[in-house]
């Protein structure tokens, strides 16, 4: 399942880092027809049933390779569960697993990503970065967005936010999903992936 909220699935595609420019923009056209295609399935969806069928896709930004940036992985070992606020009085447990360093528009940027500390077989290689940014409230959605991939081969890696995706709670009141942490605030405009979910539809 989705390691950020409760009754999801994952779908993931493994960064490579040799991958030329068009097979990373293929990928990324790949992710956004699953996540629509995730949309349309009744079992899978997060909408609710009387949107399912009026659902005519996402809305994403543009594919630009500006964002799928090259990142540094600098592993924090020892770290001790925490709990994270969700949206609801429910508590998510993560273990942070590490830091990605990275630069974009000239800045020297860094969040915190986290992993599920009790493990399992589908979530136990699965990193999770919930974070905001400048388009939050301003295009993509105020709450901020997430990015799950699994844990990469190398110290660097792609970190690609033309996969960023929406907590499941834009979608229904049915899910509990966690609130990105303070440290996760990132101080530039990411116009990639998601675009905020018109509730109007």
């Amino acid at each position: 399942m989705r390691v950020f909220c409760v009754l999801m699935t994952f779908l993931l595609m493994a960064p490579v880092f040799s991958q030329t420019k068009r097979q990373l923009v293929e990928e990324i056209e790949a992710f956004h027809a699953s996540e629509n295609e995730r949309f349309r399935n009744p079992s899978t969806s997060p909408l609710k049933l009387d949107k399912i069928a009026s659902f005519e896709g996402l809305e994403f930004y543009p594919i630009d390779l500006k964002y799928c940036v090259k990142a540094k992985l600098t592993r924090t070992p020892d770290e001790v569960p925490f709990l994270l606020r969700t949206n609801t009085e429910r508590l998510a447990e993560y273990v942070k697993y590490g830091e990605a360093h990275f630069e974009l528009d000239g800045k020297e940027l860094m969040v915190n990503i986290y992993r599920d500390p009790k493990g399992n077989e589908s979530a136990e290689d699965i990193l999770f970065v919930p974070f905001t940014d400048l388009t939050s409230g301003d295009g993509s959605y105020g709450g901020g967005r997430y990015l799950e991939f699994p844990i990469p081969e190398k110290s660097v890696f792609y970190l690609d936010f033309n996969k960023a995706f929406n907590p499941y709670c834009v979608y229904s009141d049915r899910y509990s999903c966690p609130i990105p942490p303070r440290e996760n605030d990132l101080f530039v405009r990411i116009e990639a992936g998601v675009k905020d979910y018109d509730k109007t539809k």
